[in-house]
């Protein structure tokens, strides 16, 4: 087999690779069970009750002052790491960090959406021997999958994480809003694997040269015509 050759098979599509297929798959399941089994764990165990979350009753509390963590009952944060991470249960109605919050639909088609286009630029864009892609983009799903689950039966995405609690902002500075904390979001493990899947994509994209897209048989198309039939 020439040179040639030996790079085309290489450059194989994703798509086109079971082992590709199963990387993605695998990550994908992952992230998605581990997200859905911690927002259960935390919303049975934080409250010191099992806090049991019913869509009709969330959305009707949204209209409240507290808005649907109305539902929740009060409570004191947990301290997992000591000045690192606290536990303490919160809906989330928005997108990461509580953007733009009440534009649930919106959410919902713009995930569906995304997970459409992350599962054809997986099998368009990337080559079958680029394991560490095709985590990321398997950590973007699940967690995409995670969050898109919580908005659909639950009208809300649930939140439990609390980094750096009570450390404050240097020099007196302010978040929109006033708020003085240095990291004042609560957020959960589908919110990381997306920071995650999403940085490690943006390096990739950053530091690849910017390649032809490939033919069914892994050889960019602008050379596809110079290889030997």
């Amino acid at each position: 087999m020439t040179s040639q050759h030996t790079i085309a098979a290489a450059r194989i599509p994703a798509g086109k690779s079971a082992m590709a297929w199963a990387v993605l798959v695998a990550v994908t399941i992952a992230a998605l069970g581990t997200d859905l089994w911690s927002k259960s764990a935390a919303f049975d165990r934080v409250a010191g009750q099992p806090v049991v979350l019913d869509r009709e009753q969330v959305i009707a509390a949204s209209a409240s002052p507290r808005g649907p963590g109305a539902v929740i009952p009060l409570h004191d944060p947990v301290e997992a790491v000591p000045g690192m991470l606290d536990f303490t249960l919160v809906l989330n109605r928005g997108a990461v960090f509580g953007i733009a919050a009440g534009k649930r639909w919106v959410f919902v088609a713009f995930t569906m959406g995304a997970v459409c286009f992350a599962l054809f630029g997986f099998s368009r864009w990337t080559h079958r021997r680029q394991w560490v892609v095709h985590t990321a983009i398997g950590l973007v799903l699940g967690g995409g999958l995670g969050n898109l689950y919580d908005r659909l039966m639950y009208a809300c995405v649930r939140d439990f994480l609390h980094p750096l609690p009570g450390v404050q902002l240097p020099f007196g500075l302010k978040w929109p809003g006033g708020n003085t904390e240095l990291w004042p979001y609560v957020s959960n493990i589908a919110d990381l694997y997306l920071i995650v899947g999403i940085a490690v994509l943006v390096i990739h994209v950053w530091r690849s040269p910017q390649e032809q897209p490939l033919t069914s048989t892994g050889t960019p198309a602008d050379e596809a015509d110079k290889l030997p039939s």
